[in-house]
């Protein structure tokens, strides 16, 4: 085999350990892959699946010694990495190998600056004179597509859009032109434009540099769009790897056909026709704008998230407000719930003009609720679930036995036994959580459904399921729901109606599988030409000849 041909990365029969206590004995068990110079491998699963455990321990990364490898190799460049110590392992990190992970606020120091950040690489690995580090720094903000490096360079991680954030991520990543990018699930909670830029900008830098990337994904839109090799992970265990055309068009293992048919198809029906033509919600010119205050040195800054909005929604119909980041879909949200003031315009909830505050709240009596993107983040983690579910009822006035037989009542629709009622949140799965989120606005018996990206950071199988609990929700209850996405593969399946945002504005409203299947927008044609597409079983077939 020639030198050119050496695998990068050659992981045999990786066993990684978990604690006494956990679901299983084992994240990972007899894990085998390998990686090429200039490949993308693509390691797909859903949460749970000990995708990440990999990453983490070629890393080096794993939180010793209750989460250990057990046996196997990990070799980078014919150097197995579970023989090497802390030391070694650090040199090798950022220089060789480079990561790029899910959340990249988190990753990010939010009190430093970019620059910094980035300059912390360099100076792990050897000093640089401070002009040469500058210049490259810039040089690698440029790399990565991102607007006027010489103003970023000195912003702080909070003044960036999630977008650019993670282009600052990869920049820290590649600034030293490791051999192997590791990207652990970095497109998983953005809107699909930013998604399309990310997976471009991996592309083009692995064909001008010839780096391997291991890209951890749930997502097999994503892995049609990048992938040479694909490896199928289940509870630890690979189950199916091989060419990403094969696996894509003739997949052999159950698992890999359930993950793939859990990708909604983006194929809209004809709305739901109702007899009832009652207007649950009307809202007329809303407008609100957010302003920074500014300084005797900085002028405020005035954002207009919403600009004269205006919509009605029927009982038993689906709204889906459809965007980008910014584009102002959940701060309308936020106003249909009394959660954000507007300016002007008026919001009607059976025909009665809502006020602002605490006269909201009076006048909507709990008959309008909120399902929030973050579910753990809505959930008290000191109250058990029963009491988060039957807290809303009790506090309008419902006997408290009431309140819990109808919270045990909603569990069981949801698909969560009576057991979970005496649960906390942190026991729970992400899936589980943001189905206990239904439950709990649910036991408030609202007429109208606001939801927020409730499914945009769930693995394929699981947004599924959720997405199937609403639609079983909405039809029971006759509830009228607005849907905010930026996924339009979600919208076409959930949503009767569908309203396009861009820059507080909308651009263009009309039935679902008409909007989709004739756009009149350039904007809306943007937003569908960059949804991640999985080639038809023939033309992934024919691709691989």
């Amino acid at each position: 085999m020639s030198a050119a041909k050496q695998p990068v990365l050659e992981i045999a029969d990786l066993s990684i350990s978990l604690p006494k206590g956990a679901d299983r004995a084992l994240a990972v068990e007899g894990a085998t892959l390998s990686l090429l110079p200039g490949q993308t491998l693509c390691v797909v699963g859903e949460s749970g699946s000990g995708k990440s455990m990999i990453a983490n321990a070629v890393m080096g990364l794993l939180p010793r010694p209750h989460v250990a490898p057990t046996g196997g190799r990990i070799l980078f460049e014919g150097t197995d990495l579970l023989q090497l110590g802390e030391p070694q392992m650090r040199e090798l990190r950022g220089r060789r190998i480079g990561m790029v992970f899910q959340e990249p606020m988190t990753a990010l120091n939010p009190v430093m600056r970019i620059g910094e950040q980035i300059g912390e690489v360099f100076d792990a690995h050897g000093a640089v004179p401070a002009a040469e580090k500058r210049r490259r720094i810039l040089a690698a903000l440029a790399d990565v597509g991102l607007p006027d490096p010489e103003q970023l360079i000195d912003a702080y991680p909070f003044r960036l859009s999630g977008g650019q954030r993670q282009r600052v991520m990869i920049a820290c990543a590649l600034v030293l032109e490791p051999a192997l990018l590791i990207a652990d699930e970095p497109t998983t909670a953005l809107d699909v434009t930013t998604q399309a830029q990310i997976l471009e900008l991996v592309r083009d830098l692995q064909r001008r540099r010839g780096t391997a990337v291991l890209f951890i994904t749930h997502d097999f839109g994503v892995v049609s769009e990048i992938a040479d090799q694909v490896v199928v992970m289940q509870t630890g265990r690979v189950v199916e790897s091989g060419p990403a055309a094969r696996v894509l068009g003739a997949p052999r293992h159950p698992y890999t056909r359930k993950l793939i048919a859990a990708i909604p198809t983006g194929e809209a029906q004809p709305p739901t026709r109702t007899d009832d033509d009652t207007r649950v919600l009307q809202v007329q010119d809303l407008c609100k704008t957010y302003k920074s205050g500014g300084s005797l040195f900085r002028r405020g800054r005035s954002v207009q998230a919403a600009k004269n909005i205006s919509f009605d929604l029927r009982s038993g119909e689906t709204l889906g407000l459809v965007g980008e980041s910014g584009s102002g879909k959940s701060s309308v949200g936020r106003c249909l719930v009394g959660l954000a003031p507007f300016d002007s315009g008026r919001i009607l909830f059976q025909g009665r003009n809502l006020s602002q505050g605490e006269a909201f709240r009076r006048s909507a009596a709990g008959k309008i609720q909120m399902v929030f993107q973050d579910p753990y983040a809505s959930l008290n983690p000191r109250h058990r679930i029963g009491a988060a579910i039957a807290g809303g009822p009790i506090a309008q006035g419902l006997d408290k036995s009431e309140a819990m037989a109808r919270a045990l009542e909603l569990l069981k629709l949801v698909g969560l036994g009576p057991d979970a009622a005496q649960r906390y949140p942190h026991e729970f799965s992400g899936g589980q959580r943001q189905r206990i989120g239904i439950a709990r606005a649910l036991a408030m018996r609202p007429e109208l459904l606001v939801a927020d990206e409730p499914v945009s950071a769930l693995d394929v199988s699981v947004q599924a399921q959720v997405l199937e609990l609403f639609a079983e929700v909405r039809e029971k209850f006759k509830l009228a729901m607005v849907f905010i996405t930026h996924d339009l593969r979600v919208a076409a399946q959930m949503c009767d109606h569908i309203a396009v945002m861009q820059r507080g504005e909308v651009v263009e409203y009309g039935e679902t599988h008409e909007v989709l299947r004739d756009p009149r927008h350039a904007y809306t044609r943007k937003l569908i030409d960059a949804v991640p597409k999985l080639a038809a079983p023939a033309e992934a077939m024919a691709a691989a000849a």
